[in-house]
Formats: structure tokens, sequence, C-alpha cells
């Protein structure tokens, strides 16, 4: 049965505003008429008279699109968790994921909440414990943490056995448990390196899927494995990094230009 989220849909708030690029760094994816940039920003906003009071800017309301499922997430066979790189769907829809957590700031916060994107938030314990509650915000408008290892070792698939990789992902599922009160149902590997024995780690840690990406918003650009702009189903990689705002900003016009609506995707696979 499709998700609650997904069924219902959700009332969301998006402020006719642009973002402001940081300064890029290095980096380590039923037919339903399209959104444009005026349907999902709002309204331009008309210049007060001259001399008179300027009125408080308020958020937009919409009524954020629901799509019913026409995917199935495959099940765990032969103790491996599927690896979901991108979803064939016919909904022109696009699922936003944001990694790590390293960089924390109100900033990325705030134009979350204007653009009204959910996302699922692969987070590492070990750059996140210092404020695990920055996260708590996110949650509140609509995001899920998932789980992206405690130690994000790139290396984890060639350098450690099966044991010490289920060790590095049970303990964060535990600490997403203990910190924001839902047990991880997908989990990323850190780089994207996954093999058999990760796979198997990842099932019998509880976890439902591995997943990639095929999309990326990074140093303030997209870069895509293929062509040229977002696909329909395209689950797409960003970092809380300082170019925050400048990657958020290159996402956002690329998901207009495709006329695609973000979608959470734990609720689309129906594991939120």
């Amino acid at each position: 049965m499709p998700s609650r989220r997904v069924l219902l849909g959700l009332v969301g708030a998006s402020v006719a505003a642009g973002l402001t690029a940081c300064t890029p760094g290095e980096g380590a994816e039923s037919t339903t008429t399209a959104l444009t940039p005026d349907a999902a920003v709002g309204s331009p906003e008309v210049p007060a008279a001259p001399g008179a009071p300027t009125a408080t800017p308020t958020a937009t309301k919409r009524i954020r699109r629901s799509f019913i499922p026409d995917y199935q997430l495959p099940p765990i066979v032969g103790g491996l968790a599927p690896v979901i790189t991108k979803i064939p769907t016919k909904h022109p829809i696009v699922f936003l994921t944001i990694d790590d957590g390293n960089i924390k700031t109100p900033e990325s916060v705030t134009l979350m909440a204007e653009y009204d994107y959910p996302a699922s938030l692969f987070l590492t314990k070990n750059t996140i414990a210092d404020n695990p509650a920055f996260f708590n915000a996110f949650k509140a408008q609509g995001s899920l943490v998932e789980n992206h290892t405690v130690t994000h070792n790139i290396n984890m698939v060639r350098q450690w056995g099966y044991q010490q990789q289920l060790d590095d992902i049970v303990g964060m599922q535990e600490y997403a448990v203990q910190q924001y009160g839902r047990k991880p149902t997908l989990f990323r590997p850190p780089g994207g390196a996954y093999s058999n024995a990760l796979r198997q780690a990842v099932a019998a840690a509880g976890l439902k899927a591995v997943v990639t990406w095929e999309a990326k918003a990074n140093a303030g650009k997209m870069d895509y494995q293929v062509g040229d702009s977002l696909r329909p189903g395209d689950i797409v990689l960003m970092h809380f990094r300082a170019e925050f705002a400048a990657d958020l900003a290159a996402f956002r016009a690329a998901q207009l230009a495709a006329g695609l609506e973000v979608v959470l995707l734990e609720d689309f696979l129906g594991v939120a």
C-alpha cells in the first residue's frame, strides 16, 4: 500500500526567494502537469507604493502533489539487500538525499523550509555527534534520518570484513534510534561502493536497501552520470557542506527546468 504521506499529500510552504551562492568546494542522483517556477514559488511580489509601509513577506502556501507509487522495492533475497540507484517511474518526481552532516548552518534549515523540500538524510555518527539535535529541524519539515555508518570509512568494502562492516552499520542504527526515535530503513555506503558482504551486512542490520545515485549537486552545479538533465525517478546526492546554498540552488534550477516534484524517497518506497 502507498505510504500515508504520499496518499494524503502535505501542505508545504514556498517563498519567492533566491539562493545566495557559497564558494564551491571540492566534490567527494501518471502524467501530471509539471511544475513551473511560478507555480512552485508563487506570484511575484508587488512593490509597495512610495511612502507606504513595507509589508512583512509571507510564505505562499501550495498543495504538494501526491503520487501513487508505480514501483515496488525489491525484497531481500539470499540475505542480500537490494541496491537502488534510480527509481523506474512514470511520475514526474525526483528524490533529494543529503549526506554526512559535517557543516551545520541555520541557512540550510531555512532554505529547505522555504523550498518545501523533504529529503532523506544519510547521516554519519562521527560527523553529527557534536550537535545531533541540529537535524531535528529537518525532521520537523518532513525529512527522515537514514544510515551512513558510524565512521564514514570510504574504503570499508576493501579494508574490512563482514563483521566490521556490520558493526559500523549497526552502530549508526542504534545511534539514530537513540537520537531521533526511528530506526533507519535505507543505507548509503560511504563513497557509494558496495559488495555482497556489505549488502549482507545491511540486511542483517535490519535495513531494507542500499541507496546510491546517478545525479548529484556538487560545487554549485549538477553532475550527471546519465544524460545532462534530471529525469523522473532520479535519486540526487547532496552534502551538508559549506557550499550547501549553491548546491541547493543548482538542484532547484534543474528540478524546476525538468518539471519534477520533490518527493520523499521513503514515502514512495513505503519504508517511512
